[in-house]
């Protein structure tokens, strides 16, 4: 019986072997970050000041609304809506990625500000939970919690502190950002391309790339979902509906030591998140950039990897380096297959990933909590 099974008969279907792609995968999402640095211009969109006056228009006509209950059809954007729409189904299809340069922050309080990215979101995704507390907007920034995942697990989150976020993907199939303040030094972000980095590593070894198929024990670090365990099994590799999906999140595999029920990694599954990481990390693979306050990026997780460097502050705590953050699930999402059921709760498009946990209740902060 394998290990999977012998913890539970119910993580069987779950955490099976997921279907394997016959070799690379190609396509306009199988990216390397050299071609796309010398290429901004398709990826990064510079709002003009008549798209800035229609965000703003919008934004105030939805003051009579509190954030979280604000709908597509409540923010209108007559011209950019288009342009969002079809920025969305390059997501989806495409590169997974842009950049939105222009939001006037400085001249916005949080609220203003939130009211407007919460608005752009809408035409990209329906809000979902980004942690236990069930924010569905999240704040990016040091609260100065000590992270330490296997001493606190589930008392602060890595994208709470100052510390060097390594490549992964999140819950939830499109994750975005918006700055409202640049760091002193550091944070600056990097992505790659999963699809890549799949492909490559099928030409580099066949039998590392078969072992991200297969199911890795996961923790889910204190957040809890009613009925679950803390930790649960899935691929790193998904291939279902002709289309290649990566969830990859090795500290919550290696942090699943804690468990002693579980067992260790295998030196195969080691060997393979290595071979991962080293083409990943590459300079020639991933693309950097220095996010500026009114940016927003947005990404598609199940072919975007992202990660960020750690960071110094400012000492003043109106200058300390901000994002507001949400976890978007599409109306139009790809089909996902059940071995996503573990970590997602559900394969409904549109409504599917983030975090549950009982008794939580959706709000959106307008503080860091």
């Amino acid at each position: 019986m394998s290990a999977v099974a012998a913890i539970d008969d119910g993580y069987i279907s779950t955490g099976a072997t997921a279907e394997r792609a016959s070799g690379p995968v190609g396509g306009p999402g199988a990216w390397r970050g050299v071609d796309m640095a010398e290429r901004p211009d398709e990826w990064l969109y510079t709002l003009s000041s008549a798209e800035i006056t229609e965000l703003d228009d919008a934004m105030h006509c939805t003051r009579s609304k509190d954030i979280i209950n604000i709908e597509r059809a409540d923010f209108v954007l007559p011209t950019l809506g288009g342009v969002f729409d079809e920025m969305r189904r390059e997501l989806l299809n495409g590169r997974g990625f842009v950049v939105i340069r222009g939001i006037p922050v400085t001249d916005y309080g949080v609220e203003e500000a939130a009211r407007v990215y919460f608005g752009l979101g809408r035409y990209f995704g329906n809000a979902r939970s980004q942690n236990g507390k069930g924010h569905v907007l999240g704040h990016v920034c040091d609260l100065g919690a000590r992270y330490d995942a296997f001493k606190n697990p589930g008392k602060a989150r890595i994208y709470q502190t100052k510390v060097r976020q390594l490549f992964h993907t999140d819950g939830v199939d499109i994750v975005s950002l918006l700055c409202l303040q640049k760091a002193k030094y550091g944070g600056e972000s990097s992505i790659s391309s999963s699809v890549f980095v799949h492909d490559e590593m099928w030409r580099r070894d066949n039998d590392l790339w078969a072992a991200m198929y297969e199911p890795f024990w996961r923790d889910r670090r204190g957040e809890v979902p009613e009925g679950k365990k803390p930790y649960y099994p899935s691929a790193m590799f998904h291939y279902y509906d002709g289309r290649l999906s990566t969830t990859y999140s090795r500290d919550y595999a290696e942090s699943c030591d804690r468990f002693p029920e579980l067992p260790q990694m295998t030196e195969r599954q080691i060997a393979a998140l290595d071979l991962f990481d080293s083409i990943t990390e590459h300079k020639d693979t991933r693309l950097d950039m220095e996010f500026e306050p009114g940016d927003v990026q947005i990404l598609h997780n199940h072919q975007i990897l992202h990660a960020r460097n750690d960071f110094e502050d400012w000492p003043e705590v109106e200058r300390k380096r901000h994002l507001l953050r949400l976890w978007l699930s599409p109306d139009d999402g790809r089909l996902l297959p059940d071995s996503y059921l573990e970590r997602y709760l559900s394969t409904e498009v549109g409504n599917r990933g983030g975090i549950s946990v009982p008794g939580m209740a959706l709000n959106v902060p307008l503080e860091p909590v």
